[in-house]
């Protein structure tokens, strides 16, 4: 993917060297100011090495591990720095600060219309992080994304740029998953092969990753992992539903019960035939069938009934 992020190259001083040469010039500016009592000259240069002073505090840079100052200066793009530490640059860069350490955002669920048009209620939770600074700051409009504060300091204007990001990310997470989600069913009873929301998590996982990624590379935002942490049928039809899947597990389990009482009448008549236990005609063993899959198929314990007469 095409980027115009890169590396600033301009100068840079280690911090503390940098400290100790604005300290000698601090040292300096005072000498100049109590030697302005016997000439105005030292006064002059006085006040110049004061703004230039001024000017040279404006240039430290103080860097953790996963956080980077993007350096324009006067509205051009100068570099991304990202090395940790104490640094010196060019103070008249402005310095914006990101970072990009890990995310998580976790939305409150959402109500969509599945494949079948029923409503659910289904949530996520993604982590992702910022993946190309030049993007984040110079392709979307962060800056109005972000909640306004007066007189932004340092921090509090990273804290605006990250407030804008998660704004960014939450709009387009919330787009992706009513795209995703429209995709697929429920669930789908008639066929098993057709892939749906509760039983093909990780298919459908990889493929809202796939989504996001897709609608936040714009913004510089790549997303490590999403998956989806809550799915439910909507409240109006959730009863309605509740009682279908009930209704299907009862006739899955008579499917089960009726081929298993199937499979035991007739390993009982092959068993009785084989060994000559007793010879039963037709209308025996229909009598016998009949009987044991009452007992095998039916929901209360049988009560035996003993005939002493004949069937005829």
């Amino acid at each position: 993917m095409k980027t115009n992020e890169f590396s600033y190259k301009g100068i840079c001083l280690n911090g503390f060297l940098a400290l100790l040469l604005v300290i000698v010039l601090f040292a300096a500016i005072i000498y100049l100011f109590i030697m302005a009592d016997t000439n105005s000259v030292f006064a002059v240069f006085g006040g110049i090495g004061m703004l230039l002073f001024a000017l040279c505090m404006n240039g430290f840079i103080k860097l953790e591990p996963n956080e980077a100052r993007v350096l324009v200066f006067f509205g051009k793009y100068s570099g991304t720095f990202t090395r940790t530490g104490f640094y010196w640059v060019n103070p008249l860069l402005n310095k914006k600060g990101v970072s990009l350490r890990a995310r998580n955002l976790n939305p409150e669920p959402i109500k969509v219309n599945d494949k079948a048009g029923n409503p659910v209620m289904i949530g996520m939770v993604l982590v992702w992080k910022l993946a190309d600074t030049y993007k984040a700051l110079f392709e979307i409009d962060s800056q109005s994304l972000a909640a306004p504060v007066s007189n932004a300091t340092g921090r509090s204007s990273a804290r605006m740029l990250s407030q804008a990001f998660e704004n960014f990310v939450r709009v387009q997470s919330d787009a992706a998953l009513r795209q995703v989600a429209g995709c697929y069913a429920y669930d789908n009873a008639d066929s098993a092969d057709e892939l749906t929301l509760r039983s093909n998590a990780e298919v459908i996982n990889e493929q809202l990753v796939t989504t996001l990624n897709e609608r936040l590379s714009m913004a510089g935002i790549h997303v490590i992992e999403a998956r989806i942490n809550y799915l439910a049928y909507a409240p109006e039809i959730a009863a309605v539903m509740l009682r279908r899947q009930q209704a299907d597990a009862i006739i899955a389990a008579r499917e089960k019960i009726v081929d298993g009482a199937v499979s035991m009448v007739k390993m009982a008549l092959d068993k009785l035939k084989s060994e000559g236990v007793v010879d039963l005609d037709e209308e025996r063993k229909a009598a016998m069938v009949s009987n044991l899959l009452v007992v095998l198929c039916g929901d209360e314990p049988a009560q035996p009934v003993v005939n002493s007469g004949s069937l005829y």
